[in-house]
């Protein structure tokens, strides 16, 4: 089975290419036609949605799984086009080209579809409004990928890091070293979740005997700020010996971190459904963080 994957060098694709190599032939895509390991592979260019036609049609897979996407959130509320062509029309372009090839489609999304405004974790079926750009254009690719028509597996994730990549996790280790106090925002609660998490969930999802389509909330258990992330990074950190001495971490109201793009202070999304429809249990968010500075050290 020839599985191909969109955005091999994100933080969730690269870990994409080692979870779905025992399933078949994994194709990897990326828009400069490099790897993160100097590898060739596939280009695919987001920003031009109707050229992923020919590429599909060239490679023939069997099963598609798209991780790539317009992520700077910030950017987005200038870069309203580019994170549209990037997150709405060419899902929609790959997801009817799959309901047309009657293979399966593979999607993620993002807590962002949200307004923050909730008090307990958010339900696959509870109303999206999104407060930015970069929500909105998410929300309308997964309103692309459902009126294909075709089986897909939308799966909304959150607060995702890695031991590679930009994320949250690494930022912290970096200032971390060089700071003797930091400042953390405490007024958004979410769950943090390892790459590696999403793609053995995803494997594991395309495995299943039942077929199933729809969509799914794919995040760790349980729930922290990014304040307590912070601090949660740097105890872990100090025990494995990856930093010899941790920042003090004040923890900051919003406010007072201004950001282009609004961010939704609620962001705790209920994955029972998905543990329930595939019998995936999903482990706590500090075991995740613990496996991910286990890398590091």
């Amino acid at each position: 089975m020839t599985i191909l994957v969109f955005g091999g060098n994100g933080q969730v694709g690269q870990e994409l290419l080692r979870a779905l190599a025992p399933l078949g032939e994994v194709v990897a895509t990326t828009r400069s036609g490099l790897l993160p390991d100097g590898r060739a592979c596939e280009i695919a260019d987001f920003n031009q949605p109707d050229s992923l036609v020919a590429l599909l049609d060239r490679v023939q897979p069997r099963t598609v799984v798209n991780a790539a996407a317009y992520t700077a959130v910030d950017k987005a509320e200038q870069d309203v086009e580019a994170a549209f062509r990037a997150n709405a029309e060419s899902p929609g372009v790959i997801a009817r080209w799959s309901a047309a090839a009657g293979v399966p489609f593979v999607h993620y999304s993002t807590d962002y579809v949200f307004d923050g405004e909730g008090t307990a974790p958010y339900r696959e079926d509870q109303p999206t409004a999104p407060l930015g750009v970069y929500g909105t254009s998410k929300r309308d690719g997964e309103d692309a990928v459902r009126a294909a028509g075709g089986r897909h597996l939308i799966f909304r994730t959150a607060w995702v890091y890695a031991s590679h990549g930009a994320n949250f996790l690494r930022t912290m280790l970096r200032v971390g070293a060089e700071r003797d106090a930091l400042r953390v925002v405490a007024d958004q609660v979410g769950t943090p979740t390892p790459a590696a998490l999403i793609a053995d969930v995803t494997a594991q999802a395309l495995q299943h005997a039942g077929g199933l389509s729809g969509t799914w909330h794919l995040t760790a258990s349980g729930q922290t700020s990014w304040h307590g992330f912070a601090e949660a990074i740097f105890a872990e950190a100090l025990a494995r010996g990856v930093l010899a001495k941790v920042p003090s971490v004040e923890a900051i109201a919003s406010s007072e971190y201004p950001t282009p793009a609004k961010r939704p202070s609620w962001s705790v999304l209920d994955n029972r459904q998905l543990t329930q429809d595939f019998g995936i249990a999903l482990p706590a968010w500090q075991d995740g963080l613990k496996r991910v500075i286990g890398e590091i050290a």
